[in-house]
């Protein structure tokens, strides 16, 4: 969306607070229609986007946060090698393309996917909480133009693993991984522990006209659900989203690798099968719904080795998150060719 003289990418809708507008990935009225542990989780601003091009005058960004929220600049996909924690008072960042990009020919960056110009503020990393934008301030800023940006637009839903939970940054985060392979514009709507298959959100991430390739991981949030509702809650999704546009790629991922798979439980979960069940109820809904731009991928395919998880043994280490980006990209890239 284009607010002012920027645009807020994975930003669906801002919201007055504190001063300012809170950055939301969801509308308000589909956020009420969400788990109640979805509500909180879609304020988390992980991987949303403050994007301008400010070529030769500086500018001014101020942000706060409703607890702590990581900041990390791009211009493009040159890191900026800027790290910011922004907390309850207002912070205000000042941004200038580098010297050194500025001077850089256009013939050794006209195949990246984002011009060097564009200035990204990137949400996301350890600290994740609702982030609210005050104010932009300077001379000659305005929003990216198309051809700076991505022509892919690349949707992923899933867990905590998707949102980029035990990520060093926003941007080594499995889909933002598989975006960087892709040469991708990634809209992240990764839901911690509340990956529920709401059907909101399934009509929501459905109506969106703007992806084109989407990946669903279908979930480990739901392992204590009985194995039929889960069923019927994953095949509804699938369902909805991949038969509202048959021309945009729909993968969805089995579980991916974790503790039960090891043959460790937590003593505190009440379980409603074992994972291979689930895996199978997301195959057999992939399989029931037949479609041609419908497809499945496994996902202990994508985390193959095990020293890529951190300690608890379901979050992948940013080591784990970077093989899976690298392979999810592989097998995307075999659909869409």
């Amino acid at each position: 969306m284009i607010y002012e003289v920027v645009e807020l990418h994975n930003v669906a809708e801002t919201v007055p607070t504190n001063g300012g507008m809170r950055l939301q990935r969801v509308p308000e009225n589909v956020r009420l229609e969400l788990n109640e542990a979805a509500q909180i989780r879609v304020l988390q601003p992980d991987n949303c986007e403050i994007r301008f091009v400010c070529d030769d005058e500086p500018c001014y960004i101020t942000l706060s946060s409703e607890g702590e929220t990581n900041v990390t600049v791009f211009f493009g996909t040159f890191d900026g090698r800027e790290r910011y924690t922004i907390g309850n008072a207002p912070t205000t960042i000042r941004l200038l393309p580098p010297n050194r990009l500025k001077e850089l020919d256009l013939e050794f960056s006209k195949n990246q996917p984002f011009a060097p110009n564009v200035c990204r503020l990137i949400c996301g990393g350890r600290c994740r909480d609702p982030l609210v934008l005050h104010a932009i301030e300077g001379k000659g800023i305005r929003p990216p133009r198309p051809d700076e940006l991505p022509s892919i637009k690349y949707l992923a839903y899933g867990t905590s693993i998707t949102h980029g939970h035990d990520c060093e940054g926003p941007h080594l985060n499995y889909v933002a991984q598989t975006a960087w392979h892709l040469g991708a514009d990634l809209v992240n709507l990764g839901v911690a522990g509340a990956c529920h298959c709401d059907p909101a959100f399934a009509d929501y991430i459905a109506e969106r006209k703007d992806w084109n390739i989407g990946t669903l991981a279908l979930s480990v949030n739901m392992h204590g659900f009985p194995l039929d509702l889960f069923r019927e809650r994953v095949s509804f999704m699938v369902q909805k989203v991949a038969k509202a546009n048959k021309e945009r790629t729909v993968a969805c991922i089995t579980l991916y690798p974790y503790f039960r798979d090891f043959d460790i439980s937590d003593p505190n979960a009440i379980y409603g099968g074992p994972p291979a069940q689930y895996r199978q109820a997301l195959r057999d809904a992939v399989n029931e719904c037949s479609l041609p731009n419908l497809h499945l991928i496994e996902g202990p395919k994508l985390l193959t080795n095990i020293g890529g998880l951190t300690c608890d043994l379901i979050h992948p280490s940013d080591n784990g998150m970077i093989e899976m980006g690298r392979n999810l990209s592989s097998e995307l890239k075999s659909l869409i060719n």
